[in-house]
């Protein structure tokens, strides 16, 4: 397999956009992902194009807008992993010397959709009719993890309160404030113990990023980000899973970016993790070996994960206050970390960052553990 550069990226603001469409967002983040590494659109040789909502033709609709039509596309949907999944596609493809240059992209324009005011399960599916929404998931985990773990209700807004610390600094965050603990912990209950500042807003997003060979990234930067791991894993059934708040699946994602990127969990500087709910980020941890089983409260209590920290967690904001614009979110993490890498991250650097995670997972299936995990590891 060949060696694989990050070579541009693009995102646009996240927040409620409800005058652009979803193909208006795409392109804002495919034009600015093609400033950023000044390449010829016409250069591009294989485009993925993830959405979740309403999904089309997008993947050729964004593209045509760069004057970019008669080469190989595809258009994906793995929940909120179809991010992770476009660029796993691309980075296949130019890994393995298919292409030399491919751009991943996920959008998502959910509050000009009707999904904005629609039910929270689908009929058709029993876990999801029975009432198992997301909230009430993610709810019953958290109540697994006060019960059977060393924390606590006040650690879950710790979370929350990190990341929209850490977003005050993030131009592209939804939300740009700071939030208290109490604040957080008395906004309006919504699937108990998880209360609304413990949830990720719905919001309308895009994000890019251009992959390609070593051989044409030396034609247009002296600095590469390499694409050193990467990892997607769908989940297994449901009855193999002993504990709610073990994700099998997430666990040998995380193994096999690992593995294929040559590292420890202790050369990692920075992450971007999947946080939808405050109470997961503390999982998320421990699924990615920043800790040991058990230990994710506990290394949050140490200041680790927070910005100045051993490795800071999701410095850009994560979900909880970026937003999490579905299918977007997947390829913003790989930007976001790419952005660290180079020192291009402002106010949210976290310094001498030389080797970086990107991880996000999505999706609940009737008898299996979840959707996909997708896993990258970039380094410079």
């Amino acid at each position: 397999m060949r060696d694989v550069v990050a070579l541009g990226i693009g995102q646009t603001v996240f927040g409620k956009h409800p005058d652009k469409s979803a193909h208006d967002l795409g392109q804002e983040a495919v034009g600015a992902a093609l400033k950023d590494c000044g390449i010829d659109p016409r250069d591009i040789q294989v485009a993925y194009a993830a959405r979740a909502i309403n999904a089309t033709t997008d993947c050729q609709k964004i593209m045509m807008a760069h004057g970019v039509t008669d080469i190989e596309m595809f258009n994906v949907q793995n929940a909120c992993a179809g991010g992770s999944t476009a660029v796993r596609g691309v980075w296949k493809d130019v890994a393995s010397g298919l292409y030399d240059v491919g751009i991943a992209i996920g959008v998502e324009a959910i509050t000009s959709t009707a999904v904005a005011s629609a039910p929270l399960s689908a009929s058709q599916d029993l876990e999801s009719a029975l009432g198992l929404s997301m909230p009430a998931l993610f709810a019953n985990i958290a109540r697994r993890q006060l019960d059977t773990q060393d924390v606590t209700i006040r650690d879950f807004a710790r979370v929350s309160a990190k990341n929209h610390r850490h977003a005050v600094g993030n131009p592209y965050a939804q939300y740009q404030k700071e939030l208290t603990e109490d604040e957080i912990l008395e906004s309006r209950m919504i699937c108990d113990p998880i209360t609304l500042l413990q949830c990720c807003p719905n919001t309308d997003g895009a994000a890019a990023v251009v992959l390609c060979s070593l051989d044409y990234a030396r034609k247009h930067t002296t600095k590469p980000i390499f694409v050193t791991g990467s990892s997607l894993v769908s989940g297994s059934y449901a009855f193999d899973q002993e504990d709610i708040t073990v994700f099998d699946f997430g666990r040998s994602a995380v193994d096999d970016a690992y593995e294929m990127a040559g590292i420890d969990p202790g050369d990692i500087n920075v992450v971007e993790i999947h946080d939808a709910f405050a109470n997961e980020e503390l999982i998320r941890y421990e699924d990615l070996k920043l800790c040991n089983p058990g230990d994710g409260a506990a290394l949050l209590r140490s200041g680790d994960t927070e910005l100045g920290g051993r490795v800071p967690v999701n410095p850009s904001g994560g979900l909880l206050s970026l937003g999490h614009p579905l299918s977007a979110s997947g390829v913003r993490v790989v930007a976001d970390i790419v952005r660290q890498l180079r020192g291009d991250a402002g106010k949210t650097q976290v310094a001498d960052a030389k080797v970086g995670v990107a991880h996000m997972l999505g999706g609940v299936v009737t008898g299996l553990q979840g959707g996909a995990c997708g896993i990258h590891v970039l380094v410079r």
